[in-house]
C-alpha cells in the first residue's frame, strides 16, 4: 500500500490568506480541502493577525498535515503591503510551527514554475492549472486559494531539494 501524505499550502496575506490541503499518494496528488481566511481593514492588526492565527491552527488541526508551503514575500508590491503580507505570513508560520509541520518557503515565480511551467503566469493559468492537476470539477476560487494549493503542489515537487525544509 502506497504512504498517503498531506500537505498544507499557505498563500498569506493580511486581507486575504489562502489556504489548500493536497493528498500525495504515490504520484497521484488530490485536494483535501481549501479556503480563505479573510480579515476586515477596519479592524486592528492585532485582531486580524490573532484571527489568522487561529484559522490557520484550526486547519491544521482538522487535517493533520505534516507539512506546509508557504508563498514568501513579494517585495514587487509596495512597502507597506508588503511589511503587512510579512505579518500574516509571520502569524501562519507560528502556527504551523506550533503544529509541527516541516516547512518550505517558496517565491511566487518559483510557485509558478512548478504547477504551470512559467515563473510569470497569471492567476487565471495558476487556478486552471489546479483545476487540471488536482482533478477539480471546477478552478478553486478565490484565487489565494488557488495559490495556496499551488504553494502546496510546489512542496511536493520540491521536497529533497535544497528549497523545501525552510531553506531560504
Amino acid at each position: 500500500m502506497q504512504h498517503k501524505r498531506i500537505i498544507l499550502g499557505i498563500d498569506p496575506g493580511l486581507a486575504n490568506t489562502g489556504w489548500g490541503v493536497i493528498e500525495r499518494c504515490g504520484s497521484k496528488l488530490s485536494c483535501v480541502a481549501y479556503g480563505c481566511v479573510s480579515t476586515p481593514a477596519d479592524r486592528e492588526l492585532a485582531w486580524r493577525l490573532a484571527k489568522i492565527h487561529q484559522q490557520v491552527t484550526a486547519v491544521a488541526q482538522r487535517f493533520s498535515p505534516e507539512a506546509v508551503g508557504i508563498e514568501t514575500v513579494w517585495f514587487g508590491q509596495n512597502v507597506s503591503a508588503a511589511f503587512a503580507t510579512g505579518q500574516a505570513r509571520g502569524a501562519a508560520l507560528v502556527a504551523c510551527a506550533q503544529a509541527g509541520l516541516s516547512v518550505g518557503e517558496f517565491s511566487p515565480r518559483q510557485i509558478k514554475l512548478a504547477v504551470v511551467g512559467t515563473g510569470s503566469a497569471d492567476k487565471s493559468q495558476v487556478q486552471y492549472m489546479m483545476k487540471q492537476l488536482l482533478g477539480l470539477d471546477e478552478a478553486p476560487r478565490p484565487d489565494h486559494a488557488a495559490d495556496a494549493l499551488a504553494a502546496a503542489v510546489c512542496y511536493v515537487t520540491h521536497e529533497g531539494s535544497q528549497s523545501a525544509g525552510g531553506a531560504r
